[in-house]
């Protein structure tokens, strides 16, 4: 027997969630599919490294989810989640005992710079005001659907107000160049070039300075924030708003097929063999390459996208290290403030080497790396004392060569993976000694353990895709699109794959969401339809 919905979303991570919530909302039907046990994607959180330890899965801070309209529209707090701050955002130590360090109030920011190098407190308290008359208009046309018509007429009517064209330039100013040119010390270059890192764009390229622009002002102004007990509380609470509007979510329910009949999606058929109808549509969490010619075989498509699909592009995997700590970081010097977030880099230059011998196919002797201390955003998770760690770093996804004393393949098997977690911790080891002594237990999560546990994470990729201009907007996931949209009627596109990329701020399920909702009442309109 069939079960026949309004819509069908494929895949329960944050993206199909948000869509999800969304068409219910609007009064439809709607039934998630997971292929996992559980919900989340790669918002998850276990006790797998040490029964007394929470970690964070893959993702753990979430400055984008705290600035987002939609995730902040759902009114979250009312199905558990509790969002939890660190004493400081985010800090970067430097081997002389410095540290960068971004205070979520911006005057302790800008004096914390000022007795490094006098004058740039004054330039970044300069630099917030700026964001501060034209962020939300910014991030809301970055979120929405492309072009951006409401939010970019907004954006032009105080265009004159931050600079006019200078600011603008500043935007696609390389993040290298634009810290060298507005600051004179080393910890506001630091900050926004370590924020631009988070991607998989060079730091010597266009599109580096807007990301680290945009991820250093929200820590300033939002902070980064993190779910209270786990990542998993986000998507938790995502699934309870579902499932408490009348939505079905099922788990272990994984898709084999999309079904198309008259170039329209009409069903979802799971690898056990269960078949679901959808009247209005399918929105697909999932991968660009998974979509189209894997859930949507070849023969439904057009030549011309999977022409265009082989040119699509991933971004760089990952190696990702959780420690459980008997103890608190062993810093070299302490922090001025206990960050949540650090970053691992001895300068702007090599955190730029770093990320430019990824993108050439090479693994860098000297990783740069992002980091999170769990229990000092959290207390909840661990017990009073410790620390639960986190560190990642990107590899390419193929392996041409490796730098290092210690060379991996890109195999990414066991002991490749452990080799290299060896070399990411000497890193941390130099900063803090006696970092290794506090280890209590060790995980490592290779590009090929990511994408076994979370199949959206190809090859270890955390982004749907690279972020690089030529695959943003217009070029997103193709030439072309840019939009939710799919070229088979009534399926979209809802996940890291289309505009605007990664990252939890569930603006691609939202928007897949609101376009079968708007094609819906097209239809609607139009006789015969």
């Amino acid at each position: 027997m069939t079960t026949t919905y309004d819509a069908v979303v494929v895949g329960a991570g944050p993206n199909g969630l948000v869509a999800a919530n969304h068409l219910l909302d609007r009064g439809w039907s709607v039934l998630v599919l997971e292929a996992q046990p559980d919900v989340g994607g790669a918002v998850r959180s276990d006790r797998e490294v040490h029964p007394d330890y929470v970690h964070d899965t893959f993702s753990a801070f979430y400055p984008l989810a705290a600035g987002s309209p939609t995730i902040q529209s759902f009114r979250l707090e009312e199905h558990g989640l509790r969002w939890r701050h660190a004493p400081g955002v985010l800090g970067h130590p430097l081997p002389d005992g410095q540290w960068a360090m971004l205070h979520r109030d911006r005057d302790v920011t800008a004096s914390l710079m000022d007795a490094q190098h006098p004058g740039d407190g004054d330039a970044w308290l300069e630099l917030c005001a700026t964001w501060d008359r034209i962020g939300d208009t910014l991030i809301a046309a970055l979120l929405t659907p492309f072009p951006p018509v409401r939010p970019g007429i907004s954006a032009l009517t105080k265009l004159r107000s931050v600079g006019g064209l200078q600011f603008v330039k500043d935007l696609l100013t390389p993040v290298a160049d634009f810290g060298r040119l507005r600051f004179g010390g080393a910890a506001p270059r630091l900050l926004l070039a370590g924020n631009a890192g988070h991607a998989d764009i060079p730091l010597g390229s266009p599109g580096s300075g807007l990301m680290g622009i945009l991820l250093t002002m929200l820590g300033q102004t939002v902070g980064y924030p993190v779910p209270e007990g786990g990542a998993g509380m986000l998507t938790q609470a995502m699934a309870s708003r579902v499932r408490s509007l009348g939505g079905e979510i099922r788990c272990n329910a994984e898709v084999a097929r999309i079904e198309v009949a008259g170039g329209r999606a009409v069903g979802v058929r799971t690898t056990d063999g269960e078949r679901y109808a959808v009247r209005h549509a399918v929105v697909a969490d999932v991968t660009a390459p998974q979509l189209y010619g894997g859930l949507v075989p070849a023969e439904d498509l057009p030549a011309r996208t999977l022409r265009a699909m082989g040119s699509f592009e991933m971004d760089p995997g990952t190696v990702k290290v959780d420690w459980a700590l008997d103890g608190p970081v062993p810093w070299q010097v302490e922090p001025p403030y206990a960050p949540g977030t650090f970053h691992v880099a001895d300068s702007v230059e090599e955190a730029a080497d770093a990320l430019h011998h990824v993108n050439a196919r090479t693994i860098p002797p000297q990783p740069f790396m992002l980091a999170g201390q769990m229990t000092t955003s959290d207390p909840t998770r661990s017990p009073a004392g410790t620390e639960s760690l986190w560190a990642y770093t990107h590899v390419p996804q193929q392996v041409d060569r490796d730098l290092g004393d210690d060379p991996v393949t890109g195999r990414w098997d066991s002991d490749e993976c452990e080799r290299f977690a060896d070399r990411m911790q000497a890193r941390i080891e130099r900063l803090a000694p006696g970092f290794g002594s506090r280890v209590v237990a060790r995980r490592v999560l290779g590009p090929r353990e990511m994408e076994a546990r979370n199949a959206n994470l190809i090859g270890g990729g955390l982004n749907g895709g690279t972020s690089q201009l030529h695959q943003q907007l217009v070029f997103r996931p193709v030439p072309g699109w840019g939009r939710t949209e799919s070229p088979i009627a009534g399926l979209y596109l809802g996940s890291a794959s289309a505009h605007p990329g990664g990252g939890v701020h569930g603006a691609c399920g939202m928007n897949a969401a609101r376009a079968a909702v708007a094609h819906r009442r097209v239809r609607r309109l139009v006789p015969g339809r």
